[in-house]
């Protein structure tokens, strides 16, 4: 193997290195670090290392090939560049070279035996017996088009870089006060009442809009008005199901079918069972005695000896799965245990929770079934065969009219548009047609495609009408009914807001209240007697004489990230975003209005072992971050002292060849 001293070309991201050094590889690339391999052209360098062209468009590609995982869609090179995908690429190789680099110049390297036991203990490179085999490793190398002195080199690079990684972060953690903040405000838990304001909480019914407030709504409010862009199609279409009232199926066929898929028809009585094994009779006989006596369940038991459900489950089973205790099982009328009963594995208790009856199904009865079932099969096939038939018309020039005419597919006419609820028996129910149809213009020629089930389809945009707004005449019902419930809304949200002030004054008892004017509708609402009744008598009453506000439904030891059954999650967060105790806060989630009420804060309880976890787990990330940001700073520094250059030119070559 080459020594470690030779001078060798700084190297790009090597495609033997990265899949067959997979750990070693998953260590750097938490950073960003990739390895290194040959090339002609270079793109750049970092203090002396290069990068060549071959090193950028492979790992160019690399980042488009993970970026179309992570979303699921294939992207272009052009694409890639928008989103920036070559600079993530260019940012990987830079850094790379730049801990090359310092490597060079600290000294840093491994010697011999360390690279020859990363490359002994590589999969790939072992043959029949398991052990490494240099014939195998000279073969890998060679169809990779390395020679085995790069291939070395970049894996002392390799762990001379992991060296580096590890020193500039081994003392980096993260600072305990700041995980026992996280931890405290994550474990913190409240006590609140919170209250649902509805319709009937209003002092007054909302009003019936006029006509001339409605038709000002419509035009102000367009876009909820607004009829969507209706694409007018015209398509031909054939389906197995189309087809399958002409197709012949032979009886006798049907009968084989039946026979080959006979358990489907013919079942004997099953019973949904669990069984518990115990190592001798007597053992058996007793854990039974206990079950009699209610001392324990089934599942307790199965509990004591470390079994879970899963361990003991045996499914569905005829009265023959069950051997010489099958007797005792099918014996029980109802759910409930039988045995002991001797099984394959020893004395067992017999958990019986289900009857499951006997199927019985004749080939008469299910002769029609099969019938369709093969029918539209074998209509599948047609349309498979002659698929090639109607896509050669249509190229040939044949209008769908003409389509329709000459060949079985169906011609039909739909007004489509996106969103709209799909005919469960139209083609529009079809996501085939839906994603054709959304990109279809009026210059695309009618082309066949197939859909999931085997049928096909082909289709032609006729017109394309724009979104309009819908006269005032024709949704005047819609209308009043968005502006009555935006009218609605608007009005919950203003008592809500009375009703807190109401009650942060009752909170206070030296609070001056407000005029009865102003908090007449929030009194009425809270059930309390208005002030002016108050003045009426001589005066004010004394603060303390106030009925208490209706503050709605508590809910104790309330987490943070939990929930209130009913309630949008809105509430939740809104109710540890309140600072003081006793504050009322109005919330507006989901278009339903809510005020909540802080009781109380409990402070974290930050003893025992999920709490422990929680606070592992919040210094574990607080240090990874922290380790990112490190490793990036370092990574900077590096390449500001061993000077960056890049060739643009080059650059731009190789993205104008990725593809």
């Amino acid at each position: 193997m080459a020594g470690h001293g030779d001078k060798m070309r700084g190297k790009g991201k090597s495609t033997i290195v990265w899949l067959l050094m997979g750990m070693l590889v998953l260590g750097l690339g938490g950073f960003g670090v990739t390895n290194f391999s040959g090339g002609t052209a270079d793109i750049g360098s970092v203090g002396g290392v290069e990068i060549s062209a071959q090193d950028y468009a492979r790992t160019l590609r690399a980042e488009m090939q993970e970026f179309s995982a992570r979303t699921g869609r294939q992207i272009s090179a052009a694409e890639a560049k928008t989103i920036g995908v070559d600079q993530a690429a260019l940012a990987r190789l830079y850094t790379a070279a730049a801990l090359e680099a310092e490597a060079n110049r600290l000294g840093v390297s491994v010697g011999d035996q360390a690279v020859a036991g990363q490359i002994t203990g590589i999969a790939a490179f072992r043959g029949l017996n398991g052990q490494f085999d240099r014939a195998i490793y000279a073969d890998a190398l060679r169809r990779e088009g390395m020679r085995e002195a790069e291939f070395e080199h970049d894996l002392r690079m390799d762990m001379a870089r992991l060296i580096l990684q590890d020193a500039a972060l081994a003392g980096v953690s993260a600072p305990q006060p700041v995980v026992a903040q996280t931890q405290g405000w994550l474990l913190e838990t409240r006590d609140i009442h919170w209250r649902e304001l509805t319709a009937e909480d209003l002092p007054t019914p909302v009003a019936t809009p006029d006509e001339t407030t409605l038709q000002a709504w419509h035009k102000a409010n367009a876009d909820r008005f607004t009829a969507p862009e209706i694409r007018q199609i015209t398509y031909v279409w054939l389906t197995p199901e189309m087809l399958e009232g002409e197709v012949e199926v032979d009886e006798q066929a049907l009968r084989d079918l039946y026979q080959d898929r006979i358990e489907e028809f013919q079942q004997p009585e099953r019973r949904m069972v669990e069984r518990l094994v115990f190592p001798t009779m007597a053992a058996a006989e007793e854990a039974k005695a206990r079950i009699d006596s209610g001392e324990v369940t089934f599942e307790q038991l199965a509990a004591e000896r470390g079994l879970s459900l899963a361990d003991i489950d045996l499914g569905e089973v005829a009265r023959a799965d069950l051997g010489s205790a099958g007797e005792a099982v099918f014996a029980l009328e109802e759910p409930g245990v039988a045995g002991p009963a001797s099984s394959d594995l020893g004395p067992a208790l017999f958990s019986m929770n289900a009857i499951l009856e006997p199927l019985d199904i004749p080939f008469e009865q299910a002769r029609d079934d099969l019938r369709l079932e093969a029918a539209v099969d074998r209509a599948r096939r047609q349309i498979e065969e002659r698929a090639g038939e109607f896509a050669d018309l249509l190229a040939g020039g044949a209008a769908l009219e003409d389509m329709a005419q000459d060949t079985p597919m169906k011609l039909g006419r739909i007004d489509w548009s996106q969103g709209a609820e799909a005919d469960p028996n139209g083609i529009d129910a079809y996501p085939e047609f839906r994603e054709r149809a959304a990109q279809l213009t009026e210059k695309d020629f009618p082309e066949l495609f197939e859909t999931e089930d085997g049928g096909v389809f082909a289709m032609r945009l006729d017109k394309i009408e724009p979104p309009a707004l819908i006269p005032f005449e024709d949704v005047r019902d819609r209308v009043a009914e968005d502006w009555s419930r935006n009218e609605g809304h608007r009005l919950l949200l203003a008592l809500a807001e009375e009703l807190r002030v109401q009650a942060e004054a009752a909170a206070e008892p030296e609070i001056e209240p407000a005029p009865a004017a102003a908090t007449a509708p929030a009194s009425q609402a809270l059930g309390a007697a208005a002030t002016g009744a108050a003045n009426a008598t001589g005066g004010n009453a004394p603060a303390t004489a106030r009925p208490a506000p209706d503050l709605g439904t508590p809910a104790t030891n309330l987490h943070r990230g939990g929930f209130i059954n009913g309630v949008p999650q809105d509430v939740v967060v809104q109710a540890f975003e309140i600072a003081e105790e006793g504050a009322t806060e109005v919330v507006d989630a989901e278009n339903r209005v809510f005020l909540i009420t802080l009781d109380k804060i409990h402070p974290a309880d930050t003893a025992g072992d999920e709490a422990a976890q929680i606070r592992d787990g919040i210094s574990a990330r607080l240090a990874d971050s922290l380790r990112q940001d490190v490793f990036d700073y370092f990574a900077r520094a590096l390449q500001v002292q061993g000077g960056v250059t890049l060739n643009q030119t080059a650059v731009d070559a190789v993205n104008a060849q990725v593809q």
